[in-house]
């Protein structure tokens, strides 16, 4: 009003001014009857100047008034607005409130003085943006937006959408979710058994399945013999991970007379744009279950799979078809390429250099250009590379940097031992490589190779050189590898086996069958698993540092020798030796980097332990490489064994 008020007056006084002027300059050049007009002329601009501030006066009364309605209007429609409004004071405390907000949400003189905090959560900055968010208030959902005056007042209002909340949580309980269920061992059990004992397997199986889908909504149909389809509603899977995929344990109660009991893998596909989407999901999660030895539940979830499950071992699969259409496969892929390069993993043990050695020699034996790559001074098979070198030739073997070089878009990379492209002992080289092979028996990891032409994975295997020896039994009459070869091959087998005591099945014992035709001697084989002595004093240290933590051996050492790599696992097999031990962890450190060894006897499972700290590997044997000092490996390593107490 005062703005206002300004620019009336300030042309009427501009108007006196030049009135003024005027009369003065009339009388000073003599012309006096003009004197008259001037003043007439003051006292014209005076009465109009007393006009306007009358006038000016009563619009100041009428605006002043009318401003008065105004508020009054607002503050009682503001009062009785049907949605709940507050407004608090630049401290976000709440100093005013409507009749809805008292009805409906928080009523009573107590409200006034209460931080916004105490109403709507700690975090009220997201109140302030243009969508608001939604809270809940007793029993109901409220949009609430929050807008700041620019005297420090703060409008907050509510927007009842209880409605449209609870349809799209009904909308998400009811979305379908795919589950494939496959039992894993189904012909296994009912070989050579009665046609009687048959039925009331089936019978039995059935049964399971009916129970586990009765308290759904969903629908159960079976694929073929050993398969199953299930969709359920989204509501009803919760409860069922809650429960951890108790028919896991419910499916190893049935057995068939002293036969094994039946294990079960469910691939579950959740949250798929459609039917068809959490199907393929559900397939993918199968996958990494029998991937990963069976006998387990996986989810897919946004960031890969949540496992369940996977307390039993794999189950070994007595027919060789597969293996015979892998060979098959492969021998067409190395017909048609100029050379083939064959690698392992980072640090390669006896295994990966047995099963690349053992390919290696084959594809000679048939006329191929064949190498084995090899980071030639990191690495745990000296004494198995010079073995090889000696009798086989010193081109046997190439450095990485040569293969980098050599390689070339018809040339074929087989992978062996590890299905981890982190995990390779050169990842530049397999990028490069334009067709892939992985051949390898470690459960299955959620970041694995993808692009790989053939994917020869067998989670029973005892070895990646017990199933390189399986494929050279299919390469057909031409291939006839050397016994140097034979005897590395049968290095890999012995090496992971723990000289056959851990994880040997029927197929392992035949594929060492085979290798010992071949002329691999077993005391040849022993020579080369001989330890350095300081190798074997690196390994005593550990023996001798390690403590008991629920029933786990944990060894730390903080030695940069060399030898900690041999001597790591040697010591985490020496300690399941000791009465009351069921796994053991041995923790070293070199070049920034924690190195874990774990080892175990049969019902627990390192490799869930490991796979929690960034790791992986089998049920018995396992480890993982974490940047960590020795005291946070340490600590990690304790933590994930609670959990995994805690969750079995």
């Amino acid at each position: 009003m005062k703005k206002r008020l300004s620019i009336l007056i300030i042309p009427l006084l501009l108007l006196m001014a030049v009135s003024g002027a005027s009369a003065v300059v009339l009388y000073l050049s003599g012309l006096h009857y003009a004197a008259a007009a001037a003043a007439l002329t003051v006292i014209c601009d005076l009465a109009v100047i007393a006009i306007t501030v009358l006038t000016l006066q009563n619009v100041a009364r009428y605006v002043t008034g009318m401003d008065k309605n105004i508020l009054k209007i607002c503050r009682e429609e503001f009062y009785d607005y049907p949605s709940p409004i507050i407004i608090s004071d630049p401290s976000k405390a709440i100093i005013w409130y409507n009749r809805s907000f008292e009805e409906h949400i928080f009523g009573g003189d107590r409200v006034y003085g209460i931080p916004l905090e105490e109403l709507l959560g700690n975090n009220i900055s997201k109140f302030y943006s243009d969508s608001g968010a939604v809270v809940k208030i007793l029993d109901r959902h409220y949009r609430v937006k929050a807008k700041e005056h620019e005297s420090g007042l703060s409008i907050v209002s509510f927007n009842d959408c209880t409605q449209q909340v609870e349809l799209e949580r009904e909308y998400r309980a009811s979305r379908k979710t795919v589950l494939l269920i496959a039992v894993d061992n189904y012909e296994e059990v009912l070989q050579n058994s009665k046609e009687s004992d048959k039925a009331g397997f089936r019978v039995q199986i059935e049964k399971l399945f009916e129970h586990f889908i009765e308290n759904t909504n969903g629908i159960l149909h079976r694929l073929s013999t050993d398969r199953f389809y299930c969709i359920i509603e989204e509501r009803h899977l919760g409860p069922i991970i809650e429960r951890k995929f108790d028919i896991l344990d419910e499916a190893r109660s049935i057995s068939l007379g002293e036969r094994s009991s039946v294990s079960l893998s469910i691939g579950v596909g959740r949250g798929g744009r459609d039917l068809a989407e959490s199907e393929k999901f559900a397939r993918q999660a199968l996958d990494m279950c029998l991937g990963r030895g069976g006998d387990q539940a996986a989810v897919k979830t946004e960031n890969g799979f949540d496992f369940y499950g996977g307390v039993s071992k794999g189950i070994e699969k007595s027919t060789k078809v597969r293996t015979r259409v892998i060979a098959t496969a492969l021998l067409e892929l190395a017909s048609g390429c100029q050379n083939i390069y064959i690698m392992g993993h980072r640090f390669a043990d006896f295994d990966a250099v047995g099963a690349a050695a053992g390919l290696c020699g084959a594809f000679r034996s048939m006329g191929k250009n064949a190498y084995c790559v090899i980071d030639m001074e990191k690495n745990l098979s000296k004494s198995l590379v010079e073995h090889i070198s000696e009798r086989c030739g010193k081109d046997y073997f190439k450095p990485i940097g040569d293969a980098r070089l050599e390689m070339g878009d018809r040339d074929l990379l087989i992978i062996c031992d590890t299905h981890k492209a982190s995990m390779l002992d050169s990842k530049e080289l397999y990028e490069q490589a334009k067709q892939v092979v992985v051949i390898d028996h470690h459960r299955m990891m959620v970041d694995h190779i993808a692009n790989a032409v053939v994917f020869f994975h067998e989670p029973f295997a005892s070895s990646a050189c017990e199933m390189c020896t399986e494929l050279i039994q299919y390469f057909g009459p031409d291939c006839k590898i050397s016994i140097a070869e034979a005897e590395a091959l049968m290095c890999g087998i012995m090496l992971d086996t723990k000289n056959f005591v851990m994880r040997s099945g029927a197929r392992t014992f035949e594929a060492a069958a085979y290798l010992r035709k071949l002329g691999a001697d077993t005391v040849t084989v022993k020579r080369l698993f001989a330890d350095s002595l300081e190798t074997y004093r690196e390994k005593s240290v550990l023996i001798q540092s390690a403590k008991l933590f629920h029933g786990c051996a944990i060894a730390v050492t903080d030695s940069a020798s060399p030898e900690l790599r041999l001597a790591a696992p040697q010591a985490a097999d020496e300690l399941l030796g000791i009465i009351g031990v069921k796994a053991s962890f041995v923790i070293y450190r070199i070049d920034n980097i924690a190195y874990i060894s774990a080892r175990s006897m049969d019902s627990f499972n390192v490799q869930l332990i490991m796979e929690a700290i960034g790791g992986g590997g089998h049920q018995t044997m396992a480890g993982a490489q974490i940047e960590a000092t020795l005291e946070e490996a340490e600590e990690m390593v304790r933590n994930a064994i609670e959990d995994f107490l805690i969750k079995s």
